[in-house]
């Protein structure tokens, strides 16, 4: 078993509860895990063996296009969806919103699930 992580996807999108927020749009940054078996990959040297993290940005960045009022909406859809991968058994995705509307001072709002088998 192997983990593969993509850090620091960064998007500009139109999530949020409130209008102006879907309207105005914000800074989102994306992190996915996923637990895979890529021994045969690591042996030899074949993409095929492993979870291509090309489909998990592209998987992340259409759903990061779709405008959602829950962080927990967004981060449900990526996981499902990669979930669905082949050799993916287990994923983590985690979600941030930079400076939320909350009436106070908040560098970031973070919604984390685990996804698995």
């Amino acid at each position: 078993m192997g983990k593969i992580t993509l850090e620091g996807l960064a998007f500009y999108s139109y999530h949020g509860y409130h209008a102006v927020e879907r309207e105005n749009g914000n800074h989102f940054e994306l992190n996915i895990t996923v637990d895979t078996d890529f021994s045969d990959a690591a042996e030899n040297d074949d993409l095929a063996k492993t979870v291509d993290y090309e489909k998990l940005y592209a998987i992340a960045k259409t759903e990061m296009a779709n405008t959602s009022k829950l962080l927990e909406h967004v981060v449900n859809n990526i996981g499902k969806r990669i979930l669905k991968e082949e050799g993916v058994n287990e994923v983590e995705v985690s979600l941030s919103k930079f400076n939320p509307p909350i009436n106070g001072e908040c560098k970031r709002a973070t919604v984390s699930m685990k996804f698995r088998h």
